[in-house]
C-alpha cells in the first residue's frame, strides 16, 4: 500500500506504533500560511519537521506550499501519495514521522504563475527559502549580481520570474498592488547574515523593476538572520526500506536525518507566525554568534572531510570520521585553528560543542556523501576556511598548516574532477576549469593562478602574501604524496 491521506487515516485508527507519530490535527481545515522555496530534503527534514510538531501540539493554519525550482519528479512523488512524507530520524534509537504539514507542490520552472498567486494570496504570512547560496543571486561585494542571465531576465520580465529572488519580487509586487501586507521572509540557508543578504538582494531586484515597489518591500518585510542545523544526507534506497517497514506503506519520498536539530532565527519577525518557540526553535538577538559557531566548527569540518576525505578515497562523512589520521587532523584542526576565531555565544563551550560535532559525525546510520557536501566550494571555502585564516593572522595568531592543507585539499578536488573529466558541481565551475587549464605543475605558480582567478575568491581574504605561499607548500605536499594522511600537519 502507498501513503496517502486515505491509507494515513487508517493507520491513524489503528493507533501507528511507539517509534512512529502521526499527525493529531485536521489537515483538511489547515489553510497554508507558509510558502518554501527551495523543496529539497533539508527543509522537510528541518522546518518543516517543526512546523509539523506545532500543527501538532497547537494547530493553526500553517500549512506548507512547498516549491520546487525545477524537481518534477519531486513533485509526482509527492502528489500521488498527497503530499505526505515521512520523516526517519535515524539514531541510537530510530524514530519516524509522518508529516502532513506540506499541503501543496509546485514546480516553479513549469508553474511560475500559480507559485506568484500562493505568495500573493493573504493567507500567506511567511516565506522560508533553502535554496543554497548561489540561490541569493548576489556578487563578491554582496550585491545583486545584475551580470547573472536569470537576474536580467526577471528584471525585463518580471511578472515571468526564473529565480527565486524574482519568485518573491513578483509576489510581493502582487500584494503591494493589491494593498494586501507583506509577507516576512526566512532565509534557511549556510551562510552568515543570510537574511540580510537575502534582503539586499531582494530590494535591489525590487528597485530595479520598480522603485516605489523597491521601497515599500524595504519598509514592510522583515528579513531574519537565521542559524541551521541538522544533518540531512540525501535519501537512498535504504531510507525507502527502512520506512516501509516502520509504517507499513510504501513512501517514494522519504527523508532521513540524524536526531539532532537546531533552529536559531532573529527576533525581529513583527506579524503572525507559527508558536516555533514552544517546539524548540530559539529566538535570539544573537544569530551571528550561533551562526559563526556552527559555520566555523560543523560546516568547516565538514568540508574538511569532503576534501581531504575524497582524496583518501572516502565516500561518506561516516567512513572519513572513522579514519583515526583524518580524525585526529580533525581535533588538531578546530582546538588550534578554529576554535581561538570564534567569541561562543553565551553559556556555549566550544571545546565540547566540537566534540558533540565530531560525535555526530559518528553515526553509522547517517551515510552523508562527502561529494554532496563537496559542492560549491567557491562558495564555501571563503567563508569557512579562509576567514579564520585572515582572523587568525590578524590576531597574531599561527596558522599551524591545518587550515591551508584544506584549502590545498579543495584545490587537489578540484583537479581530481577536471582531469577525470567528471562534473564539478560549483556555480564557478567554468572559471575554475579555464584556470586549471593553464596549471603547469608548479605548485606555486597552480595556487597562485587558482586562487588569484579574476572572480573566484575575494582578494582581500588572499591579500597577504603568507596564505598563498602556505597554500602553495600544503598543495606541494598533496600533489607529491601517495597517501594524503601522510602529510596531515601533526
Amino acid at each position: 500500500m502507498r501513503l496517502n491521506q486515505q491509507n494515513l487515516n487508517k493507520l491513524i485508527e489503528a493507533g501507528g506504533s511507539d517509534n512512529l507519530t502521526l499527525p493529531s490535527y485536521n489537515r483538511d481545515e489547515t489553510k497554508i500560511g507558509i510558502v518554501h522555496i527551495g523543496l529539497g530534503a533539508f527543509h522537510r527534514s528541518h522546518q518543516a519537521f517543526f512546523t509539523e510538531k506545532v500543527l501538532n501540539a497547537k494547530g493553526g493554519n500553517w500549512g506548507i506550499s512547498g516549491i520546487s525550482m525545477r524537481n518534477l519528479e519531486l513533485q509526482k512523488n509527492l502528489q500521488e501519495q498527497d503530499c505526505l512524507y515521512t520523516l526517519a530520524i535515524a539514531d541510537k534509537t530510530d524514530e519516524f514521522q509522518v508529516i502532513s504539514a506540506l499541503k501543496e507542490v509546485l514546480v516553479a520552472s513549469k508553474e511560475a504563475d500559480k507559485v506568484i498567486a500562493r505568495l500573493a494570496n493573504p493567507d500567506t504570512k511567511l516565506v522560508s527559502l533553502t535554496v543554497t547560496e548561489k540561490g541569493y543571486c548576489l556578487n563578491a561585494s554582496g550585491n545583486l549580481d545584475t551580470e547573472l542571465e536569470g537576474i536580467k531576465h526577471d528584471i525585463e520580465n518580471p511578472s515571468e520570474p526564473i529565480t527565486a529572488l524574482g519568485l518573491l519580487v513578483a509576489g510581493l509586487a502582487q500584494r503591494f498592488e493589491a494593498g494586501t501586507p507583506a509577507f516576512n521572509v526566512i532565509a534557511c540557508d549556510n551562510l552568515p547574515d543570510n537574511g540580510k543578504k537575502l534582503q539586499r538582494g531582494v530590494i535591489q531586484l525590487a528597485k530595479a523593476i520598480s522603485a516605489e515597489l523597491g521601497s515599500w518591500v524595504e519598509t514592510n518585510v522583515d528579513f531574519p538572520n537565521t542559524m541551521v542545523d541538522c544533518i540531512t544526507p540525501a535519501t537512498e534506497a535504504s531510507t525507502l526500506e527502512m520506512v516501509k517497514t516502520a509504517t507499513g506503506l510504501e513512501d517514494a519520498a522519504p527523508v532521513q536525518r540524524e536526531g539532532f536539530d537546531q533552529w536559531v532565527i532573529e527576533d525581529c519577525l513583527n506579524g503572525e507566525r507559527p508558536d516555533w518557540e514552544s517546539v524548540g526553535v530559539i529566538f535570539t538577538d544573537n544569530v551571528a554568534g550561533f551562526e559563526h559557531t556552527k559555520l566555523r566548527i560543523l560546516n568547516g569540518l565538514h568540508s574538511t572531510l569532503a576534501y581531504l576525505g575524497r582524496l583518501c578515497g572516502h565516500e561518506t562523512v561516516f567512513e572519513a570520521v572513522s579514519d583515526q589520521q583524518l580524525k585526529a587532523f580533525l581535533i588538531k584542526l578546530v582546538d588550534e585553528e578554529i576554535i581561538p576565531t570564534i567569541e561562543a555565544p553565551e553559556g556555549l563551550d566550544l571545546t565540547e560543542y566540537s566534540r558533540q560535532i565530531i560525535a555526530r559525525f559518528e553515526n553509522p546510520k547517517i551515510r552523508h556523501l562527502l561529494e554532496q557536501i563537496g559542492c560549491d566550494g567557491s562558495i564555501k571555502i571563503p567563508v569557512r576556511t579562509l576567514e579564520p585564516i585572515n582572523d587568525n593572522l590578524k590576531a597574531g595568531r599561527s596558522n599551524n598548516n591545518a587550515l591551508y592543507y584544506v584549502v590545498a585539499g579543495w584545490i587537489k578536488f578540484v583537479v581530481n574532477k577536471v582531469k577525470t573529466g567528471e562534473q564539478l558541481n560549483d556555480p564557478k565551475a567554468e572559471l575554475m576549469i579555464e584556470t586549471i587549464k593553464q596549471f603547469n605543475g608548479d605548485a606555486e605558480h597552480d595556487v597562485k593562478s587558482f586562487l588569484t582567478a579574476d572572480g573566484l575568491i575575494d582578494s582581500n581574504l588572499i591579500s597577504q602574501t603568507d596564505i598563498i605561499e602556505s597554500v602553495a607548500q600544503a598543495y606541494k605536499a598533496i600533489v607529491d604524496l601517495a597517501d594524503v594522511r601522510s602529510g596531515l600537519p601533526k
